[in-house]
Protein backbone atom coordinates (compact mmCIF):
# COMPACT_ATOMS: atom_id res chain seq x y z
CA UNK A 1 0.00 0.00 0.00
CA UNK A 2 2.62 2.60 1.15
CA UNK A 3 4.81 1.83 -2.10
CA UNK A 4 1.44 2.45 -4.54
CA UNK A 5 0.99 5.39 -2.63
CA UNK A 6 4.29 6.62 -3.23
CA UNK A 7 4.16 5.46 -7.46
CA UNK A 8 0.40 7.75 -7.28
CA UNK A 9 2.29 10.82 -5.76
CA UNK A 10 5.26 10.71 -8.15
CA UNK A 11 2.97 10.44 -11.03
CA UNK A 12 0.44 12.89 -10.03
CA UNK A 13 3.72 15.47 -9.76
CA UNK A 14 4.37 14.38 -13.15
CA UNK A 15 1.46 14.98 -14.40
CA UNK A 16 1.04 18.33 -13.06
CA UNK A 17 4.32 19.39 -14.75
CA UNK A 18 3.04 17.68 -17.59
CA UNK A 19 -0.48 19.79 -17.62
CA UNK A 20 1.63 22.96 -16.48
CA UNK A 21 3.67 23.01 -19.75
CA UNK A 22 0.90 21.69 -21.89
CA UNK A 23 -1.29 25.15 -20.48
CA UNK A 24 1.53 27.89 -20.53
CA UNK A 25 1.06 30.10 -23.49
CA UNK A 26 3.98 30.06 -25.90
CA UNK A 27 5.14 33.98 -27.06
CA UNK A 28 7.13 34.64 -29.86
CA UNK A 29 10.55 36.28 -28.40
CA UNK A 30 12.41 38.23 -30.99
CA UNK A 31 13.39 41.05 -28.74
CA UNK A 32 16.37 39.34 -26.42
CA UNK A 33 18.82 36.52 -26.45
CA UNK A 34 21.15 35.18 -23.84
CA UNK A 35 23.64 37.11 -23.37
CA UNK A 36 22.53 40.44 -24.14
CA UNK A 37 23.69 43.29 -21.39
CA UNK A 38 22.79 46.87 -21.53
CA UNK A 39 24.39 49.25 -19.71
CA UNK A 40 23.45 53.09 -18.82
CA UNK A 41 23.89 56.10 -16.61
CA UNK A 42 21.85 57.85 -13.90
CA UNK A 43 21.62 61.49 -13.84
CA UNK A 44 20.32 63.56 -10.99
CA UNK A 45 19.06 66.93 -11.69
CA UNK A 46 17.75 69.31 -8.89
CA UNK A 47 18.33 73.23 -8.31
CA UNK A 48 20.63 72.54 -5.21
CA UNK A 49 22.97 69.92 -6.96
CA UNK A 50 22.64 70.62 -11.20
CA UNK A 51 23.21 67.80 -13.23
CA UNK A 52 25.19 64.94 -12.03
CA UNK A 53 26.07 61.54 -12.35
CA UNK A 54 24.27 59.43 -9.55
CA UNK A 55 25.35 56.16 -10.68
CA UNK A 56 24.69 53.20 -13.15
CA UNK A 57 22.93 50.34 -13.64
CA UNK A 58 22.75 47.39 -16.19
CA UNK A 59 20.66 44.69 -17.46
CA UNK A 60 22.24 41.47 -18.25
CA UNK A 61 20.47 38.41 -19.55
CA UNK A 62 22.70 35.66 -18.37
CA UNK A 63 24.56 32.75 -20.87
CA UNK A 64 23.27 30.29 -18.95
CA UNK A 65 21.54 26.89 -19.72
CA UNK A 66 19.02 26.62 -16.77
CA UNK A 67 15.68 25.03 -16.27
CA UNK A 68 12.83 25.26 -13.44
CA UNK A 69 10.51 22.85 -13.46
CA UNK A 70 11.65 20.80 -16.28
CA UNK A 71 11.39 24.08 -18.67
CA UNK A 72 13.92 26.64 -19.69
CA UNK A 73 14.42 29.87 -18.60
CA UNK A 74 16.34 32.97 -19.07
CA UNK A 75 18.25 34.47 -15.80
CA UNK A 76 18.00 37.96 -16.09
CA UNK A 77 19.79 40.27 -13.82
CA UNK A 78 19.44 44.22 -12.80
CA UNK A 79 21.58 45.87 -11.03
CA UNK A 80 22.45 49.56 -9.68
CA UNK A 81 24.87 51.30 -8.14
CA UNK A 82 25.42 55.20 -6.77
CA UNK A 83 27.87 56.89 -8.13
CA UNK A 84 30.64 56.60 -5.03
CA UNK A 85 30.69 60.48 -5.22
CA UNK A 86 26.85 60.54 -4.77
CA UNK A 87 27.13 58.46 -1.88
CA UNK A 88 27.20 60.90 0.86
CA UNK A 89 23.65 61.84 -0.86
CA UNK A 90 21.75 58.53 -0.97
CA UNK A 91 23.69 55.17 -1.84
CA UNK A 92 22.46 53.00 -3.53
CA UNK A 93 22.78 49.46 -4.36
CA UNK A 94 19.90 47.33 -6.31
CA UNK A 95 20.03 43.92 -7.39
CA UNK A 96 17.03 42.22 -8.92
CA UNK A 97 16.78 38.47 -10.19
CA UNK A 98 14.31 37.06 -12.26
CA UNK A 99 14.07 33.32 -13.50
CA UNK A 100 12.04 33.23 -16.64
CA UNK A 101 10.05 31.19 -18.74
CA UNK A 102 11.49 30.77 -21.88
CA UNK A 103 8.14 30.27 -23.87
CA UNK A 104 5.85 32.19 -21.87
CA UNK A 105 7.55 34.82 -20.40
CA UNK A 106 6.77 34.73 -17.06
CA UNK A 107 8.75 34.22 -13.96
CA UNK A 108 9.46 31.36 -11.58
CA UNK A 109 11.54 33.09 -9.08
CA UNK A 110 11.92 36.72 -8.04
CA UNK A 111 15.09 37.82 -5.90
CA UNK A 112 15.20 41.19 -4.82
CA UNK A 113 17.89 43.08 -2.76
CA UNK A 114 17.68 45.91 -2.18
CA UNK A 115 20.24 48.92 -0.62
CA UNK A 116 18.50 52.45 -0.67
CA UNK A 117 19.75 54.83 1.89
CA UNK A 118 19.09 53.51 5.18
CA UNK A 119 16.04 51.20 3.76
CA UNK A 120 16.81 47.70 3.26
CA UNK A 121 14.63 45.24 1.48
CA UNK A 122 15.00 41.39 0.99
CA UNK A 123 12.67 39.24 -0.64
CA UNK A 124 12.58 35.94 -2.63
CA UNK A 125 9.35 35.89 -4.25
CA UNK A 126 7.98 31.83 -5.81
CA UNK A 127 5.34 32.21 -8.64
CA UNK A 128 2.90 28.80 -9.23
CA UNK A 129 1.37 29.46 -12.34
CA UNK A 130 -0.60 25.92 -12.19
CA UNK A 131 -2.57 27.06 -8.68
CA UNK A 132 -2.15 31.14 -9.48
CA UNK A 133 -0.26 31.67 -6.27
CA UNK A 134 3.05 33.82 -5.32
CA UNK A 135 5.12 32.67 -2.32
CA UNK A 136 7.10 35.48 -0.47
CA UNK A 137 9.72 35.26 2.78
CA UNK A 138 6.13 36.93 4.58
CA UNK A 139 3.06 36.25 2.66
CA UNK A 140 1.26 33.69 0.55
CA UNK A 141 -0.75 35.55 -2.25
CA UNK A 142 -3.55 34.49 -5.03
CA UNK A 143 -2.49 36.19 -8.54
CA UNK A 144 -3.42 36.46 -11.51
CA UNK A 145 -2.76 34.22 -14.64
CA UNK A 146 0.52 35.53 -15.92
CA UNK A 147 1.80 37.36 -13.47
CA UNK A 148 4.90 39.32 -14.21
CA UNK A 149 7.54 41.17 -11.55
CA UNK A 150 9.01 44.14 -11.84
CA UNK A 151 11.73 42.28 -14.14
CA UNK A 152 10.31 40.37 -16.06
CA UNK A 153 7.69 42.91 -17.19
CA UNK A 154 10.19 44.65 -19.12
CA UNK A 155 11.18 41.83 -20.93
CA UNK A 156 7.87 40.88 -21.73
CA UNK A 157 6.68 44.32 -22.57
CA UNK A 158 9.32 44.37 -24.81
CA UNK A 159 7.68 41.65 -27.16
CA UNK A 160 4.27 43.73 -27.65
CA UNK A 161 3.53 44.56 -31.23
CA UNK A 162 3.06 47.83 -31.23
CA UNK A 163 3.03 47.75 -35.27
CA UNK A 164 -0.70 49.22 -35.47
CA UNK A 165 -0.70 51.38 -31.74
CA UNK A 166 -3.00 54.40 -31.75
CA UNK A 167 -1.10 57.63 -30.07
CA UNK A 168 -3.10 57.75 -26.59
CA UNK A 169 -3.56 54.16 -26.61
CA UNK A 170 -3.41 51.64 -23.56
CA UNK A 171 -1.68 48.83 -23.04
CA UNK A 172 -2.00 46.94 -19.24
CA UNK A 173 0.80 44.67 -17.93
CA UNK A 174 -0.32 43.03 -14.39
CA UNK A 175 2.54 42.92 -12.09
CA UNK A 176 3.62 41.71 -8.40
CA UNK A 177 5.83 43.32 -6.11
CA UNK A 178 5.82 43.81 -2.01
CA UNK A 179 3.24 40.80 -1.84
CA UNK A 180 0.37 43.28 -3.86
CA UNK A 181 -0.84 42.90 -7.30
CA UNK A 182 -0.66 46.23 -9.40
CA UNK A 183 -1.72 47.02 -12.72
CA UNK A 184 0.36 49.32 -14.95
CA UNK A 185 -0.58 50.92 -17.92
CA UNK A 186 1.61 52.04 -20.37
CA UNK A 187 0.65 54.96 -22.69
CA UNK A 188 1.70 55.19 -26.34
CA UNK A 189 2.75 58.32 -27.31
CA UNK A 190 4.09 58.13 -30.88
CA UNK A 191 7.73 58.39 -32.58
CA UNK A 192 10.44 60.40 -31.66
CA UNK A 193 14.50 60.64 -32.29
CA UNK A 194 16.67 60.82 -29.06
CA UNK A 195 20.41 61.08 -28.31
CA UNK A 196 22.34 59.35 -25.82
CA UNK A 197 25.87 58.75 -25.53
CA UNK A 198 25.37 55.19 -26.95
CA UNK A 199 24.09 57.56 -30.31
CA UNK A 200 21.00 58.58 -32.05
CA UNK A 201 17.92 56.61 -32.17
CA UNK A 202 14.71 56.78 -33.62
CA UNK A 203 12.49 55.48 -30.95
CA UNK A 204 8.54 54.82 -29.74
CA UNK A 205 7.62 56.99 -27.05
CA UNK A 206 5.52 55.88 -24.26
CA UNK A 207 4.29 56.87 -20.31
CA UNK A 208 4.34 53.95 -17.77
CA UNK A 209 1.72 54.47 -15.22
CA UNK A 210 3.54 54.23 -11.58
CA UNK A 211 2.06 53.69 -7.89
CA UNK A 212 1.50 56.90 -6.45
CA UNK A 213 3.41 58.05 -3.15
CA UNK A 214 6.00 59.70 -1.28
CA UNK A 215 8.18 60.03 -4.65
CA UNK A 216 5.78 60.21 -7.47
CA UNK A 217 2.48 62.60 -7.05
CA UNK A 218 1.37 62.03 -10.87
CA UNK A 219 0.82 58.17 -11.92
CA UNK A 220 1.95 59.64 -15.35
CA UNK A 221 5.83 60.99 -13.95
CA UNK A 222 7.66 58.91 -16.64
CA UNK A 223 8.67 58.79 -20.16
CA UNK A 224 10.28 56.06 -21.88
CA UNK A 225 11.67 55.67 -24.94
CA UNK A 226 12.45 52.76 -26.66
CA UNK A 227 14.30 51.29 -29.99
CA UNK A 228 12.04 51.57 -32.81
CA UNK A 229 13.15 47.98 -33.92
CA UNK A 230 13.22 44.56 -32.91
CA UNK A 231 15.32 44.78 -30.56
CA UNK A 232 12.79 47.61 -28.58
CA UNK A 233 16.00 48.47 -26.23
CA UNK A 234 15.17 50.61 -23.72
CA UNK A 235 17.13 53.82 -24.45
CA UNK A 236 15.99 56.97 -22.76
CA UNK A 237 13.86 57.15 -19.32
CA UNK A 238 12.87 60.63 -17.95
CA UNK A 239 10.87 60.77 -14.19
CA UNK A 240 10.16 64.06 -12.49
CA UNK A 241 10.40 63.59 -8.40
CA UNK A 242 9.23 65.48 -5.19
CA UNK A 243 12.88 66.85 -5.38
CA UNK A 244 13.92 67.49 -8.98
CA UNK A 245 14.07 64.67 -11.91
CA UNK A 246 16.00 61.72 -12.31
CA UNK A 247 16.78 60.64 -15.89
CA UNK A 248 18.61 57.00 -17.06
CA UNK A 249 20.50 56.98 -20.47
CA UNK A 250 21.52 54.11 -22.38
CA UNK A 251 25.60 54.47 -22.63
CA UNK A 252 26.35 50.43 -23.99
CA UNK A 253 25.29 47.36 -25.55
CA UNK A 254 26.19 44.23 -26.65
CA UNK A 255 24.68 40.97 -27.30
CA UNK A 256 21.78 42.08 -29.25
CA UNK A 257 19.14 39.56 -30.89
CA UNK A 258 18.93 41.68 -33.99
CA UNK A 259 20.82 44.22 -35.90
CA UNK A 260 20.37 48.23 -34.18
CA UNK A 261 18.03 49.41 -37.14
CA UNK A 262 17.26 52.37 -35.26
CA UNK A 263 20.15 54.04 -34.70
CA UNK A 264 20.92 56.94 -37.36
CA UNK A 265 23.99 57.60 -36.41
Amino acid sequence: MKRNSVSLLIFCLVLGQTLLAQGLRKIQNDAFIKGEKLEFRVVYDARFTGKVTAGYATLEVKKENKTMLNRPVFHIVGEGKSRSAFNWFFRVHDRMESFIDEEALIPYLFVRRTREGGYTKDDDVKFDHQLNYASSRNALKKIPSYIQDVVSAVYYARNIDFTNAKIGQNFSINFYLDDSVYVSVIQYFGKDEVTTKAGKFRCLKFKPMVATGKVFSNPYPMTLWVSDDKNRLPILIESAVVIGSVKAELTDYSGLANPLDAKLD
